[in-house]
Order: structure tokens, then C-alpha cells, then sequence
């Protein structure tokens, strides 16, 4: 991996860094973490004054902190220094105002947005990356700063060493991460299983190793759990607590304290001779948070040599009887919001009626579907971004469309009404899709940096601002103007893109002048902050209205803002109050 890393960061991309390091760990952002060009330079905070920490991003879909430091280095080995200095990046992590104050410039702005994600119950997750494998004694260190970080009660971390071995393994499955189809073969021990064909299906029930669990590819990626209804919730969660106490204490009647793991897979061949059987197609459907409970254990599992888990192998090529198991072997225990509301009787019939409005159209309300064949892409709706449109249009509040937990919690019988219209969750969707095609690397509304490193959530912005478009040019100082009369009038006089490009510029223009207020003392803008407060919306909202003020004094800037005035007007009876959800 050294050497193929070594090649790799002599792309033009990485010659923006100054050493090698630097140039290792934005490797690692973009083809580990899947971080774009502009996030991968925005989370890099290695340099002098870093603290020990070479990057963090969060991210705000799996409500994770990250916090990684590299180690580029040719030699086989490395000690335990790398390790201690993660433990001074997290004894310094506990006092934030503390560390902000000695911290450079890039690290104080990503300490804000660590602030901000602590206040939310963010999990975090240190990564050690290194091409090399630690020594011996090192590895002994390695154990017993896991267990410190993972039983500490002021702030519980999990710490995961990705060496050589690992950033091969993570670089394979990270290349197919888009669309994966996990293939794994394990050899199962003598009087250790059973074989069994029931109703017309294929079943192994086998007692694994605990320590056969690390090497299932995806637990990390979250590729290996495609069919389930969630991905981890983290080690803070009350079950995972008690999981890593098993481990931890009493590791050997691991088999007997847990409930065993459901396993699916299209295909299932079993050698008789070795013993081995190869799953072709293969997906945990419960067993998602004990597996990555046990790989944020990986020190103490290793060490455990009598401890088992069980594990019920299915063949089940089907697709709908996979996802008939996948819900019904996780209603015992607890899941996301989220995944509780897909089966909430107004999300089945906003379902219903937007299938039955667009035949040729489908509305994902299961995390993990897929687009039928028979379907038409154009058409394609989902639950969560449907809730991020509702949050930023009709609450008018995009600064929240960032946290999916709470949507689908706090605010979710605000956002989802019973008799919502399907043309205008279409509308909705259609806006988005025109505002994700100024979100590229081309760059075509000269966004700036900021902005881009923030895909994730800061497009909900500019959602925002396409409505704000329409009040101002309606002159309807509150208000929320109808989704589908704004689509439909754009298209048809040919403004949808003008309208959003201006929408984009002036967020942009909110976003500068925001950072050229002056801040008080000991304190750096962040606009990772920024955008999730109250005050970025008078900045977007302030920043319209000058545009459009100042539209009229513009060389043919008259003629074009008459133009938009008379074929984007909309009756105010049309327009709707704002949806509360503060």
C-alpha cells in the first residue's frame, strides 16, 4: 500500500498540500471516506499548532466525529508514539475553549464545528492511519487505550487502527462501496454447524469465532448491512454499551449472553471437504451493531480465544422476502426515527398517492431500497431528502435539514401532513435536482470553498433561497409560495435556471459578508456554525432582496427583473403560512 500511495499523491491533486502527510491523509479522505477534492483540503488541519490532529470532518448522516492522524511512512514497523499522540488529542479534546486558544487557524474553526456536534450527541471515532503495523508492545498499547476511551465517562471515543493490512482491505471494498456485492467465505470448525434446508431455503446455523467477525468485510463502510433498516448507532447506545461490557468482562460467554446474527445471501456454496462455505451476495440484516461493537473491540477480541457468536446463514435470492426478514428480525430492539416512520400511516399514503399520481415514478421510504428497473429515475423521491425539502421550504428553516434524527423525531408530525399534494413533492425534488447541478467540481456559480465542502446539508440553503426568490418577487414579506406553481412557472418561461443561479449567489454573498463581520476576541467564523443558526436566514433573505433591488440598476437588469416579476406571479391566496418546527 506504501508504494501505491506513494504513486497515487503524485497527482496534480495532491502536489496542493505541502509534504507527504498531508498529501496521505487527503488520500485517505477521498478514497476511504469518499470526501470530494474541496472537503478533503477543508478537513485537513495538519500543520503547526495541529495538536496532534491531521484532520476532522463530521458527518452529520451517521452523527460521527472524526478525527484522524497519519503516520506516511515506508519502514515495516512503528511504535507506540503515533498512539500516544491520539491520546493527548483527546485528553486536549475534553477542554475545547482550552484548545482553541493554542490550536492554528484551520484546526479553531473545525474545533467550533466539533462543539457544535458534541452539543447534538455526535459519537467520535479516532483513526490512526499508518502504512506501516505496530510492534508488539505497541499493539499492547493500542489495547489498553481502546478500553480507556471506550469505559471513559466524560468522552467516550472509539479508536481504530487503520495499518497497512487494513487500508488494503478498506481501499478494496471502498472501490465497489457504490454498488456493492460482498462476496466472503468462512471456514466453519467440526461439530460446529448445522445444514438444513427449510421451506424450499438453504440454512447453516454455525458458531463463529468472535474473532472470525473482523475480517467480514463492510462492517466499517456500512456495505455489509445494505438490506438492514440502519446502520450503527454508535458505542453510546445503551445496547452497544452492554455489548462492549460482555466483551470486555465476560468474553467467553459471549455465545450465551447474545442473541445470535441473521446473515443473507443471494448465493451459498459449501464445500464438504474444507468445511468452507462462500456467500455470494451477502448482508447482515441483524447483527449491525454487534459487529461494529466488536470491531471497535478488535484488540480484546483478538485476545479471546473461546469466545462464539451465532450466526443463521440464509439463502434468500429473493428480493422482497429479504426485505420481509430484514424488518421483521429487528422489530425487537431499537432503531432509528427514521426507520420507525417508514411504515408511518402518512408516509404510506404520500407513498400511494405520489405512485398513483406518476406511475412511472417511485418513492423510497425504506433506507437501503432501490430503484426498480421498470421506473423512471426523474421520478425517483426519498423519504429523507423529502423531509430536508419540507424542513427548508415550507418550515423555511434549512439550518435544521442537517440533523435527519430530529426531522423524523421532533419535528416529524410538523413536516409530514396527510393530505400533502404529490406535484409538489415532485416540485420539491425537481428543484433540487437543478440546484445539485451547480454543486459540482466545475464549479459554474463560483461557490465558495466553504460552501462546497458542506454538500451534504448546505444545498438545503439554497433551497431556501429559491423560495425567497419568489416572496421577493412577489412582494410577500413572510410566507411560503407553492412548490409546484414556482416549478411550473419557471419551466415554462424558461427562468428555473436563472432562478437558480441567482438563489446561489446570493448565498454565496450572505455566506462572505458573514465572514467579514468582526468576531470577538478568541473566537474564529465558521461556517460550518454558520449555516446551522437562525442568523445565516436574514443573511440569505437580506441578501435576495438587495440582489433584486439592485437588479433594475443593471445593464438590461430592468427588462429582466419586469420579465421575472410578471411570469413568476403568483396569487397570493396561493401562498401558505410556515410550517413551525422551532
Amino acid at each position: 500500500m506504501y508504494k501505491k500511495i506513494l504513486d497515487d499523491i503524485k497527482y496534480p491533486y495532491y502536489q496542493h498540500f505541502s509534504n507527504d502527510g498531508q498529501r496521505f491523509v487527503a488520500w485517505y479522505l477521498k478514497n476511504i471516506h469518499h470526501r470530494d477534492d474541496i472537503q478533503a483540503k477543508d478537513d485537513i488541519t495538519d500543520g503547526k499548532d495541529d495538536k496532534q490532529i491531521d484532520a476532522i470532518f463530521i458527518d452529520d448522516e451517521y452523527e460521527k466525529i472524526y478525527i484522524i492522524q497519519g503516520k506516511f511512512i515506508g519502514s515495516n514497523s512503528v511504535d507506540a508514539e503515533p498512539l500516544r499522540e491520539v491520546l493527548s488529542s483527546w485528553v486536549q479534546l475534553k477542554d475545547l475553549v482550552k484548545l482553541q486558544e493554542t490550536a492554528n487557524n484551520k484546526l479553531r474553526q473545525k474545533l467550533a464545528e466539533v462543539s457544535h456536534a458534541f452539543e447534538d450527541n455526535y459519537d467520535v471515532e479516532f483513526e490512526l492511519i499508518t502504512t506501516a503495523t505496530l510492534t508488539q508492545q505497541a499493539q499492547s498499547d493500542l489495547f489498553a487505550f481502546q478500553k480507556e476511551l471506550a469505559e471513559s465517562d466524560d468522552l467516550s471515543a472509539n479508536l481504530r487502527l487503520i495499518d497497512s493490512e487494513e487500508l488494503q482491505h478498506r481501499y478494496n471494498y471502498a472501490i465497489d462501496k457504490e454498488n456493492p456485492i460482498i462476496t466472503h467465505t468462512l471456514a466453519l470448525r467440526n461439530n460446529m454447524y448445522i445444514k438444513m434446508t427449510l421451506a424450499g431455503t438453504n440454512v447453516i446455523m454455525a458458531s463463529l469465532a468472535l474473532k472470525d467477525c473482523l475480517s467480514f468485510p463492510g462492517i466499517k463502510e456500512g456495505t455489509l448491512f445494505q438490506k438492514n433498516v440502519r446502520q450503527s448507532l454508535g458505542l453510546n447506545n445503551q445496547v452497544n454499551k452492554g455489548i462492549k461490557n460482555t466483551i470486555y468482562n465476560d468474553g467467553n460467554d459471549f455465545f450465551f449472553f447474545h442473541n445470535g446474527i441473521t446473515a443473507l445471501c443471494n448465493k451459498m456454496i459449501f464445500d464438504d471437504n474444507t468445511k468452507q462455505v462462500t456467500l455470494k451476495g451477502l448482508s447482515i440484516v441483524n447483527g449491525c451493531q454487534s459487529l461494529n461493537t466488536i470491531l471497535s473491540c478488535s484488540e480484546k477480541v483478538r485476545e479471546l480465544d473461546d469466545a462464539y457468536i451465532m450466526f443463521r446463514f440464509y439463502e434468500i435470492p429473493e428480493r422482497d422476502r429479504a426485505d420481509k426478514i430484514s424488518i421483521s428480525t429487528n422489530s425487537q430492539s431499537s432503531i432509528k426515527p427514521r426507520d420507525l416512520r417508514s411504515n408511518d400511516k402518512r408516509v404510506r399514503n404520500l407513498k400511494r398517492t405520489y405512485e398513483q399520481k406518476y406511475p412511472q415514478g417511485y418513492f423510497k421510504t425504506k433506507r437501503g431500497e432501490l430503484l426498480p428497473a421498470n421506473k423512471d429515475k426523474s421520478f425517483e423521491l426519498d423519504l429523507s431528502n423529502l423531509a430536508k425539502y419540507f424542513v427548508s421550504w415550507h418550515s423555511q428553516r434549512p439550518n435544521i435539514a442537517y440533523g435527519e434524527t430530529k426531522l423524523f423525531d421532533k419535528y416529524f408530525d410538523q413536516l409530514f401532513r396527510k393530505d400533502y399534494l404529490p406535484e409538489d413533492a415532485l416540485a420539491l425534488n425537481s428543484w433540487m435536482k437543478l440546484i445539485l447541478e451547480k454543486w459540482v467540481k466545475e464549479n459554474p456559480l463560483s461557490l465558495n470553498e466553504s460552501l462546497l465542502a458542506m454538500r451534504a446539508y448546505a444545498p438545503y440553503h439554497h433551497l431556501y433561497a429559491v423560495s425567497v426568490c419568489f416572496l421577493v418577487l412577489n412582494n410577500m414579506p413572510e410566507g411560503v409560495p407553492p412548490p409546484s406553481i414556482t416549478f411550473e412557472k419557471a419551466q415554462k418561461n424558461d427562468l428555473s435556471d436563472q432562478i437558480v443561479d441567482i438563489a446561489g449567489r446570493c448565498l454565496n454573498t450572505a455566506l462572505e459578508a458573514a465572514a467579514n463581520e468582526p468576531q470577538p476576541s478568541n473566537r474564529v467564523f465558521s461556517p460550518q456554525n454558520w449555516i446551522k443558526t437562525k442568523t445565516c436566514l436574514a443573511g440569505i433573505r437580506m441578501a435576495v432582496n438587495q440582489y433584486f433591488n439592485m437588479l433594475p440598476a443593471m445593464p438590461m437588469g430592468k427588462e429582466s427583473f419586469q420579465k421575472m416579476k410578471q411570469e413568476l406571479k403568483i396569487n397570493t391566496e396561493n401562498f401558505s403560512e410556515r410550517w413551525a418546527a422551532d
